[in-house]
């Protein structure tokens, strides 16, 4: 085998024995619920900050994804985010039932549409939904740009990698002995 192909190798098996790991759930610490919809799907990350090795590490626990539906396809972005946090939080309810958490997520005025006066038919039947979580949710902005983790599995990847499979070549080289 050749350098390149048993750096590769190692590389590979790097990544695949080592991150990302799920950490195992403890109830006694708060959450992270990291959501966000695009015009594909919706993406939620569930986090929670640990004491491995007696450093505090943030890790994940559950990922969750779906692609939108045609209907929810004519949502605004106002209204796919709440979609991405109420669908998150029922699929995610046995894990933040009673528990503590904040919702990160990339859309500023979340909060506010979630304390309008008078919202539109889905928005106030999200709006009962959530109330079940109304002492133990905070909601937290974070820049679009930090905002990785959830981002990337509400995308539609599908097409990419049809994409890049196509440019692949149809044969591998032969191996240099």
């Amino acid at each position: 085998m050749t350098f390149d192909r048993v750096k590769a190798f190692e590389s590979l098996r790097q990544a695949l024995t080592t991150a990302p790991l799920l950490l195992m759930t403890d109830f006694k610490l708060p959450f992270k619920l990291y959501i966000d919809a695009s015009g594909d799907g919706l993406g939620s990350a569930l986090h929670q900050v640990q004491i491995i090795n007696d450093k505090p590490v943030e890790g994940p626990i559950r990922f969750i994804s779906r692609q939108i539906k045609p209907t929810e396809a004519r949502y605004g972005a106002s209204q796919m985010e709440c979609l991405c946090l109420v669908w998150a939080l029922g699929k995610l309810n046995y894990f933040m039932e009673g528990c503590i958490f904040e919702v990160i997520t990339d859309f500023t005025a979340i909060k506010l549409l979630l304390n309008m006066k008078t919202p539109s038919r889905n928005m106030l039947r999200w709006k009962i939904a959530l109330q079940e979580y109304k002492g133990n949710m905070t909601i937290v902005h974070q820049h679009g740009d930090s905002h990785k983790n959830s981002d990337g599995i509400s995308r539609e990847l599908l097409p990419k990698i049809l994409n890049i499979l196509l440019m692949c070549p149809k044969k591998l080289p032969p191996r240099s002995q």
